[in-house]
This record gives structure tokens, C-alpha cells and sequence, in this order.
């Protein structure tokens, strides 16, 4: 697996526009490569390497017909012959009454962490690192998981003076332990392979797994709540998609639609999009070649500010916040580094100060009830736990929960200082504290 590099990068996208017959032409490339080591039942069974360049051309014709193509083919004659078809195709298709142009050229930010060591980590290495994790579980104890390592290249050019390349690296370790009758799960994601705590996500899980044995029947209700960063990044990716970009708001399919300005959520909670921060897998630019803006979406509490693509701010005499996809695409801007304002208690002093509630170690099979009244509805998997007097006392049986996401968040009442970066897809991070919640609302119980 060959990084091709910034140089080599640009003149792929050069190649798709020297198309001639164009009003204007974009050339998107995307590159990744990787592995990933597979186990179950305390065995590695799988190990996987990949790498894929995908050139991306969006070509314009009769000032408004837009046209897009896409090829694997990673020569100069294969991004040519994908430009044609898609000025081709730009012939066929109908106007767009409200094309706008695309951006011009940009200064970018430093953002995006590349480590040639996670590029470059060989299947033994990822083995090594399961292996030390499967030495040290405890007696009866199984695990199943994995450990994925890769780079990503990402270049964009246009005809009207665009040209932007960067490369990132990130790893990621899932990890699910069986104890028979209890489970336990951890996950994180860094841009380092290095940096990744693989030792100590195993250990968590099997302690959670190991701890939540022969788990209690408890009657459904709203009870008090320790949510974990896995469990709020579900929440936070949620909110996400429900609307925080400008085309959902003014289409008026947005939660925020009216409440921009409005205290959305308890004054301790902060969220933004930040993909400029060292500290996730980040990124200079977004697919359109615009720079990336740290938007505070959430201040404090208060709806804040929207996410702006290239079209949705020239549409409504915005900046553009450098939140666009890749084209075509009919979402808009999307935030893809969320984040939320860590607070100033540890984890342990936040379950510390519960009564009697719940510790959730994550959510599972998460769907969206009402997207308006941001109500999701999904169950509680791999480490429920009963606390009384700040101590966990045993698991519970997994429950089903139907939850306002800003009913919870207006009923924050602790956040930690730790937080953790949870990958929730390719390109996609949310980095999240634990959270305190005075009710969460669990609307039916199950039987495992």
C-alpha cells in the first residue's frame, strides 16, 4: 500500500480538467487503504487489507446542467475519459434552476494528523496487540472485535483555481467480551495507532462483562442516568442528522427550525463541529475545496448557528462553514467531527453522586420516533448496570428506551472532564464526555 501523495494526487484531478466543452469542472479524489484483524471466541479469524481511489468528476454545461461521474481507474486517460462522461451526462440531465457556481480558491488551515506508523502497521502487529488483549481476559471470559488501521488521501480541484490535498491516518478497536450470562463493550478511535488505549478498552469491557452477570429484571420508567461517551455519541450523531445543517432548517425539517437563538438544552451543555481540533481525524477542507470553520452549534445551551455547504450559503447570502459532501449529494452541509464541551468532574465522582439510577455503557439499534421533537427509541446492550448510592450494585437486563435527545440534554446535571473519541463511520467522528442525566425515560424491559 503506496501513499500517492499531494503531487500525485493533483495531477489525477489536472488530468480530468483538461475536458474541454465545460462551463466549469470539479475533479473530487478519495483515496484509502488499510487493514483490519478480525476475532471471535478469543481467535483471530480474519484479516483484511484494502485500497480503493476514487475519482470523482462533476462537469458543468449550459450554465446550469450539472453532470457526474466516477471511475476507479487511477490514470491520467481514466480521469479524462470519466470527465467526458460526465460532461455527457451533464448534456442529458435538466437545468438546475439554482446552481451556484462553484467555490473559487482558498487559504486552508493546518487540520488532519498523518503517522506513518498506523499507515504502515503489517497484520502481525495488529495480532500482537489482540493477542495481549486475549492473554489478560479473565478466566471464562471470551471476546470478539476488531482492530482496523488505514490512511486516507483526499484531493479536490476546479476549474475555477481549487486545488487542496491532505492525508490522515486513524485506528480504531471494538471490542464486545462475553461472561456467559453478562457482556461488556468498549470502542475509541485515534489517528494513531499508538495512541489507541487497546489494553485498556479489553480490560473494560471484560470487567463490564464480568459485573453485569446473572443481570436483575427492572421495571421500566424514567430513572436518573450515567450515559458513557458511546452512549452520548449516539445521541450527539442523532442530532447530527436530524438537522443541523442550513438546507434541513430552511426546508423546515430541522429541529432547530424556529429555535435558532432559543435554549435548546441545560446551560452546561456545548457542541460543536470541529474538524480543525489535533485531537480527532480532522480535515483542512471539505469535498467542495471550501476551508473548514469551527461552528458552535449549541452554546451554552442555546441553538446557535447552522452548517452552510457552498450552495445553501450562496442561497441564503451565508458564509459557507466548509460542511459540503461529496457531489451529488441532496443533504446539504453535515457535520462529520462533532463535539461536545467536556465539563469539570471526573467519570467515577459523576456515578459517585447517583442515588439510585442507571449506568449505560451504550445504545443499540437506535432509531429516530419523532425527528422534529429529536425522539429516538432503541435499547440499552453490553453493560447496564443498577447504581444505589453511587456504587454498582449488579446489571440489569437490557432495557428499550424512547428519549427526547434535548429532553436529555436539558436534563443534564454533571459532564465529565474525560472525554473519548467514538467513530461513528469512514469519515465521521463525535468526541464525547460522560454524562449525568436527572431522567431518562426506558419504556419497556426485555428479557436478556
Amino acid at each position: 500500500m503506496t501513499r500517492l501523495g499531494a503531487d500525485r494526487m493533483l495531477e489525477l484531478a489536472e488530468a480530468a480538467l483538461a475536458v474541454d466543452g465545460v462551463d466549469e469542472v470539479e475533479a473530487l479524489l478519495l483515496r484509502g487503504s488499510g487493514g483490519l484483524t478480525r476475532f471471535a471466541g478469543n481467535r483471530i479469524h480474519q484479516s483484511t487489507a484494502t485500497e480503493d481511489l476514487e475519482v470523482r468528476v462533476r462537469a458543468v454545461v449550459d450554465g446550469n446542467r450539472v453532470g457526474v461521474a466516477s471511475t476507479h481507474d487511477a490514470s491520467p486517460t481514466g480521469a479524462r475519459q470519466t470527465a467526458a462522461r460526465a460532461r455527457e451526462v451533464a448534456h442529458a440531465i435538466p437545468p438546475d434552476p439554482g446552481y451556484p457556481g462553484m467555490p473559487g480558491p482558498a487559504a486552508y488551515p493546518d487540520a488532519g494528523r498523518y503517522d506513518e506508523a498506523t499507515a504502515a502497521t503489517a497484520p502481525a502487529e495488529r495480532a500482537e496487540l489482540i493477542a495481549g488483549v486475549i492473554e489478560r481476559l479473565p478466566d471464562g471470559v471470551t471476546a470478539a472485535g476488531t482492530l482496523e488501521t488505514g490512511e486516507l488521501e483526499v484531493a479536490v480541484a476546479n476549474s475555477r483555481g481549487v486545488r487542496g490535498a491532505y492525508a490522515t491516518t486513524r485506528a480504531t478497536f471494538s471490542i464486545l467480551a462475553d461472561a456467559g450470562s453478562g457482556t461488556g463493550y468498549a470502542e475509541a478511535v485515534e489517528p494513531a495507532l499508538a495512541e489507541l488505549p487497546v489494553d485498556a478498552l479489553g480490560g473494560r469491557a471484560a470487567e463490564k462483562a464480568v459485573a453485569s452477570r446473572d443481570p436483575r429484571d427492572l421495571q421500566p420508567g424514567a430513572y436518573p442516568v450515567i450515559l458513557e461517551p458511546a452512549a452520548v455519541a449516539t445521541m450527539i450523531e442523532f442530532l447530527g442528522y436530524l438537522g443541523f445543517g442550513a438546507k434541513a432548517y430552511h426546508e423546515g425539517r430541522s429541529f432547530l427550525t424556529g429555535r435558532l437563538g432559543s435554549q435548546v438544552a441545560d446551560p452546561s451543555v456545548t457542541i460543536l463541529d470541529d474538524g480543525l481540533a489535533p485531537d480527532t481525524i480532522g480535515a483542512p477542507f471539505d469535498f467542495e475545496g471550501v476551508p473548514k470553520q469551527v461552528v458552535t452549534l449549541i452554546d451554552r445551551g442555546v441553538a446557535a448557528n447552522l452548517l452552510y455547504d457552498w450552495r445553501s450559503a450562496e442561497e441564503h447570502g451565508r458564509q459557507p462553514t466548509g460542511h459540503g459532501l461529496p457531489a451529488p449529494s441532496s443533504e446539504g452541509a453535515y457535520p462529520l467531527n462533532l463535539t461536545m464541551r467536556p465539563g469539570g468532574r471526573s467519570a467515577a465522582d459523576l456515578a459517585a453522586g447517583l442515588e439510585r439510577g442507571l449506568l449505560v455503557t451504550r445504545f443499540h439499534y437506535t432509531n429516530v420516533v419523532h425527528p422534529m421533537e429529536t425522539s429516538i427509541t432503541g435499547m440499552t446492550r453490553d453493560g447496564t448496570f443498577l447504581v444505589e448510592d453511587g456504587k454498582i450494585v449488579g446489571g440489569v437486563k437490557n432495557l428499550r428506551f424512547t428519549q427526547s435527545i434535548l429532553g436529555a440534554l436539558s436534563a443534564v446535571r454533571g459532564i465529565s472532564r474525560e472525554t473519548e473519541l467514538i467513530g461513528e463511520g469512514s469519515f465521521t467522528t463525535v468526541r464525547c464526555p460522560t454524562l449525568s442525566i436527572a431522567s431518562f425515560n426506558f419504556s419497556s424491559a426485555t428479557t436478556f
